[in-house]
């Protein structure tokens, strides 16, 4: 296959349920961020992958938007009332010259597979993820059946890899009377040649609650401990009121800022933004940009907790110290704990409120501003770092 545009297209239009906690199980979240977008940043992250698209069910745009959080990505494509016309549906949506069709429910796929695959589909039109089959079968019934060979038999996985015309054509002329068990078959049915690549244990298919307890020990494994540290300051102006870890504070004087000069939410936005190595409050939120100003502080750390989360973190634990000799924050520490573990999704038990004073040394100790610091502790992937 020459030099082209490869898709990765993940079905995530099932409804199945098995897996338990309520969710369809794409949705569900694992390690702090949900199956899908497992799958849609391990695909994504790929070299040769130059879009990934996404196949929903009807009526999980809501969810979907839920899951994906902040990533980048095209509209999501409805599917069908089976996985083959959701396939169907995704494949006449997108253009390229290969495409992986990869089941949303595999949330892990490591790069070495993606590699393999591209590498066959230079030669032939079809490739395949596959395992030997290491376990006994054997005919099932009111008694175990005779045993049956397992010679020669492999368990196929997905991402499954096909020149993306060939597979398009030959899911066009499938009976739609007869159901496919993946898009192998259909490819065969065409007659294309489809080889296997090795494939990988962690493609497994999540499917039930067990499957779920199992991933998520072997994520928390593999993550590692980031802390970040925000600082900041302001200085008092005129006005009656100002804003502190988002709620707004009746003074005699305001604080002086381009957008709320809440100066608690940008040094947390900081520390969290540190946690990742993702720049500092200034660098997303310019001050030099007019549609910055005035704003609401708490889109500023909404939008750090979404890039943690995108970059595959869990927040643990968020510090906050707030430095001033007026006004006393004692009366207000409860409101702020509260606010900020709601903007962050916590529990209030992970978000810590502190006050404290200089001395009455410094510019805060002449009552010229108030100064705030932060820690946040975050865990990451390493496949994320």
């Amino acid at each position: 296959m020459p030099t082209s545009r490869t898709i990765a297209l993940i079905v995530a239009a099932g409804e199945g349920t098995r897996a338990g906690a309520g969710l369809f199980k794409q949705y569900r979240v694992m390690a702090g961020k949900s199956v899908l977008a497992h799958a849609v940043d391990a695909l994504a992250s790929h070299p040769e992958i130059d879009a990934v698209q996404v196949v929903i069910g009807a009526g999980q745009q809501a969810e979907y938007a839920e899951a994906i959080g902040g990533r980048s990505l095209p509209p999501p494509i409805v599917g069908g009332a089976s996985r083959r016309e959701s396939v169907a549906n995704g494949l006449a949506a997108i253009t390229g010259t290969g495409v992986l069709i990869h089941d949303a429910a595999r949330p892990f796929v490591p790069h070495g597979v993606i590699d393999r695959l591209l590498a066959a589909l230079a030669e032939v039109p079809g490739a395949v993820p596959a395992l030997p089959v290491v376990d006994t079968l054997a005919q099932a019934g009111d008694a175990l059946g005779d045993v049956v060979p397992r010679d020669g038999l492999v368990r196929v996985q997905t991402p499954q890899a096909f020149h993306l015309d060939a597979i398009r054509a030959a899911h066009a002329g499938w009976d739609p009377a007869r159901e496919a068990t993946d898009d192998a078959q259909i490819a065969r049915a065409a007659g294309l040649r489809v080889v296997t690549v090795e494939g990988a244990a962690v493609l497994e298919k999540m499917t039930h609650a067990s499957d779920f307890t199992a991933a998520e020990q072997r994520l928390g494994a593999s993550m590692v401990s980031r802390t970040g540290l925000g600082f900041d300051v302001h200085a008092f102006e005129e006005g009656d009121h100002f804003w502190l870890g988002g709620i707004r504070i009746s003074h005699s004087r305001g604080l002086s800022g381009h957008s709320d000069a809440d100066v608690a939410l940008h040094a947390l936005t900081d520390a969290l933004l540190g946690t990742i190595g993702d720049g500092d409050i200034g660098t997303h939120f310019p001050p030099s940009d007019p549609q910055w100003r005035g704003a609401p502080s708490h889109r500023f750390l909404t939008y750090a907790r979404e890039r943690v989360i995108v970059a595959g973190g869990r927040i643990d634990h968020v510090d906050i110290t707030i430095i001033c000799e007026e006004p006393k924050v004692g009366p207000h520490r409860d409101a702020i704990r509260a606010r900020v573990a709601a903007l962050l999704e916590l529990k209030e038990a992970q978000v810590s409120v502190k006050a404290t004073t200089t001395e009455r040394l410094g510019f805060t100790g002449r009552r010229e501003g108030i100064a705030a610091q932060a820690v946040a502790t975050v865990r990451l992937l390493e496949v994320a770092a």
